[in-house]
């Protein structure tokens, strides 16, 4: 077997012929993303900010793609939630101040992280199974933000509260858990809420109350609470689409 011969690809870098690396394919990715933001108009004009909807939009539809069974149609999205990850870091790229990134920069950034966060693989530490690997990524984490004067009062400070509610209150619940909060917490009465459930001041109202112990629920059975109404809204769509068909059929 002769070898290897380098080649020129339709974008103008170098390929090699035979060889299959695994990740030779963003490279490709990566020299697209620079013809279309130097030739196409409306790649051109495109911000962070103009992004932003489609940072979310395609993670939720990879996440559809997964939870309807598709994995082809998973292999799609995730292309396109890859895209915005590389299209970002080429605006970026552009900047010539201080924030300039480029994805080199993001690729080797999370190289860094995985291989300071798992020093059971990639060094000398041993460990009994998950639980301590997800204790020792916590304390290191947190140990990376005291060395960066940025350390937490709070377990609770970086749990972004943009996302959607049933998501947030597992991961606050989660982060609550592991700094070792009492479980009691989830249940205990809100003294500011009224009569009639009515929320007073900073309270809730009994129904958000009930819904944060249902997450702990859930949790406690080992299930998703945001995975297990997105599973009961199909359901539901399905149902709602069954009945649609059979009042049609029924008005004919």
């Amino acid at each position: 077997m002769g070898e290897a011969q380098p080649v020129t690809t339709p974008t103008g870098g170098d390929a090699v012929v035979g060889d299959d690396r695994p990740g030779l394919a963003l490279l490709r990715l990566v020299a697209v993303m620079d013809t279309l933001r130097a030739s196409c108009p409306w790649d051109a004009r495109q911000t962070h900010e103009s992004l932003a909807p489609h940072l979310l939009e395609e993670s939720y539809e990879a996440l559809d793609a997964l939870e309807s069974g598709d994995l082809a149609a998973l292999q799609d999205e995730l292309g396109d939630v890859l895209l915005q990850v590389v299209f970002h870091a080429r605006i970026a790229a552009e900047r010539t101040d201080a924030t300039r990134f480029t994805i080199d920069d993001v690729a080797e950034g999370i190289v860094a992280k995985l291989i300071r966060r798992h020093p059971h693989v990639f060094g000398d530490v041993t460990v009994s199974g998950p639980d301590e690997v997800k204790a020792n990524w916590d304390a290191i984490k947190a140990a990376e933000r005291a060395e960066a004067g940025e350390a937490e009062a709070s377990m609770l400070d970086s749990v972004p509260f943009t996302q959607p509610a049933l998501a947030l209150a597992a991961q606050l619940q989660r982060r609550a858990e592991r700094a070792g909060a009492p479980a009691e917490l989830v249940g205990l009465p809100d003294e500011g809420a009224g009569e009639g459930g009515e929320a007073a001041g900073a309270g809730v109202s009994d129904i958000g109350a009930e819904l944060f112990a249902l997450v702990a629920r859930a949790r406690e059975a080992g299930l998703d609470p945001e995975l297990e109404l997105r599973a009961a809204a199909r359901r539901y769509r399905d149902l709602v689409r069954a009945w649609e068909q059979s009042e049609h059929r029924q008005s004919r």
